[in-house]
């Protein structure tokens, strides 16, 4: 149709446009070449999200070592709380740190491979839906990080007892973040630019 949208305020100007007059953003056509920084963060992240899952999230010290220590991966902290009976605990923390990562890598992945491809207005419905998603659940992928941040901060008992982060927290919040650039890297645009043009009898 001639026109391009504005990427922060939405308003749409014709395509010879360069700046928004409303909010005065640069305003760029949507390009599938844009998609090389969603898959580079998309990597990044998955590199991370691997020793994440490898490397102990926290390390537990009892009598200053005396009792012994304990380190626990995420899996091993679910079945661990599965183990004592904590069964909604350990599944609120198998979805926000499997099931939610995963979920958020495949959904990436599929959304920039089919982006700016040819699609109906149901599939291209199918993909915002689908964006939206990602988009929404990027806030709840910290919560394996603000669990052992607050028992780290709350449980220090001297020679008692004491928690500490393991080096798989630092890559699992690298992979989160890396996760949320790659999200808000991805063009929400190039999800109706495969669509076939109604004729004006439609």
């Amino acid at each position: 149709a001639g026109l391009a949208g504005c990427a922060r305020c939405g308003r749409v100007w014709p395509a010879a446009q360069v700046t928004c007059q409303r909010c005065g953003a640069h305003l760029v056509p949507p390009d599938r070449r844009g998609l090389q920084a969603v898959w580079a963060w998309w990597l990044a992240g998955l590199i991370c999200y691997i020793p994440a899952n490898v490397f102990p999230m926290m390390s537990t010290q009892t009598f200053a070592g005396l009792a012994g220590n304990s380190e626990a991966t995420i899996l091993g902290g679910v079945a661990e709380l599965m183990h004592y009976g904590s069964y909604d605990i350990a599944i609120i923390v198998f979805v926000a740190s499997i099931i939610v990562p995963m979920g958020k890598f495949i959904a990436i992945a599929w959304l920039a491979t089919v982006a700016g491809r040819p699609a109906t207005v149901e599939q291209a419905h199918t993909r915002l839906k689908i964006y939206e998603v990602v988009e929404f659940i990027g806030r709840w992928s910290m919560i394996d990080v603000f669990v052992v941040a607050i028992l780290s901060a709350l449980v220090q008992l001297g020679f008692v007892a004491s928690i500490h982060p393991g080096p798989a927290a630092v890559s699992f919040a690298l992979s989160v973040a890396f996760t949320m650039l790659s999200a808000q890297s991805f063009d929400a645009r190039l999800i109706w630019r495969g669509l076939p043009l109604r004729s004006k009898t439609d």
